[in-house]
């Protein structure tokens, strides 16, 4: 994760408030089909780690959307709140909900492989396949 600070957020409503306190400055983009249906888009996330705080916790409403992840939102107002990894709990929270925007640097595009052809974003980016993403963060053998 690169440089981090504690930084705060919360859904549409207000109903559920986020407390990150190890929050990236780096924003991610999730291409991939499953990111996409869920948010009409690319998903654009900060990962938040591990050490992160819900209030509101009766208003989360979270969707087991695959064997290594979970997706969280808001039963009130339908607020994406995380995409969170099982195994260590790490959150990757969208970037909108955060109320600090200052020094944040979009700098990873992932599953480029499954982008559509009809957007683009200009910047600069590293950009994995899903297989080179997968690998990356493959457990040792």
């Amino acid at each position: 994760m690169s440089d981090t600070k504690k930084i705060n957020g919360k859904c549409l409503c207000g109903a559920v408030e986020i407390t990150a306190n190890r929050a990236g400055s780096e924003v991610g983009a999730c291409h991939c089909r499953s990111c996409r249906r869920w948010g009409g888009g690319p998903f654009l996330e900060v990962d938040c780690g591990s050490d992160i705080e819900f209030s509101g916790m009766d208003h989360i409403a979270v969707y087991n959307s695959s064997d290594w992840a979970e997706r969280g939102f808001c039963r009130l107002c339908g607020t994406h709140l995380f995409y969170r990894l099982k195994e260590n709990r790490q959150h990757m929270i969208p970037v909108g909900l955060l109320d600090d925007d200052a020094d944040r640097r979009f700098r990873t595009q992932v599953f480029i492989d499954e982008k559509p052809e009809y957007y683009r974003f200009a910047n600069q980016t590293e950009e994995l396949t899903g297989a080179e993403l997968f690998a990356r963060f493959a457990p040792p053998e």
